[in-house]
């Protein structure tokens, strides 16, 4: 279903990017065509503006990604529409209006694309969880299976942690907190630095404390503000 869903924005998107070409002069036809140019390019600036570390490196791939949408729209225009013409279909030569080739249109258009894509990829993450992804670890020289969804919390103990599910079993293991964190992804909320808790099971029953069953928790400073929006989604 979410994979569907993430058709759906595209198609969606796409078909609103035609529309404003066509409003720009273009045929339905090349409006379609020109639109697919800014899909690739808008998720590539998604996945791997993440990754680019320094300020210095995202402008970098964001000049990068916005001459790949210029180079394929007049790619579109010098060769696509004149192989088409000589192929006997009825799409004339257009020059390319000097809005498609500005940097802020160009620009806007890729961010609102991404930024869209991320945000819906996000909600249906959230919508659709699933509780049957499992994690497979051991305690005691055991091998212990657990559906995410049924642990409540990871405690550290320094040398080890403690995991606890929402029955109340606990198993013993020796990964660090910050590597459960990892594994556990979006649905866990890190509270303090010995602390990992299933946000789906906790509510803040104070601004240093959390609850999660039976369970009440610490809060520390370093955290404490995350905890609050996410939990209540206000700020102290």
């Amino acid at each position: 279903m979410k994979a569907l869903l993430r058709v759906a924005y595209w198609l969606l998107a796409l078909a609103l990017v035609s529309a404003i070409l066509v409003s720009l002069d273009y045929t339905l036809s090349q409006a379609i065509l020109i639109s697919m140019v800014f899909g690739p390019c808008a998720l590539g600036l998604e996945y791997l503006m993440p990754k680019a570390q320094k300020p210095v490196h995202k402008i970098y791939l964001s000049l990068a990604m916005l001459v790949a949408v210029v180079l394929l729209i007049l790619i579109l225009h010098q060769f696509v529409w004149t192989t088409i013409a000589q192929g006997g279909y009825m799409l004339p030569e257009k020059e390319v209006p000097p809005m498609l080739i500005n940097p802020a249109f160009l620009g806007l258009i890729l961010t609102a694309l991404a930024i869209g894509d991320y945000q819906w990829a996000r909600w249906l993450s959230k919508r659709y969880k699933s509780d049957d992804r499992t994690l497979t670890f051991f305690s005691e020289r055991k091998s212990v299976t657990l559906r995410r969804a049924d642990i409540a919390y990871i405690e550290s103990n320094d040398t080890e942690v403690r995991v606890v599910t929402v029955s109340g079993e606990s198993y013993r293991n020796k990964t660090g907190i910050g590597q459960w964190e990892n594994l556990l992804g979006d649905d866990f909320l890190r509270i303090h630095r010995s602390y990992l808790v299933n946000a789906t099971y906790t509510t803040l029953s104070s601004p240093d404390t959390v609850t999660i069953g039976t369970a009440e928790l610490p809060v520390s400073r370093k955290y404490k503000e995350t905890v609050q929006i996410i939990l209540t989604g206000n700020r102290e």
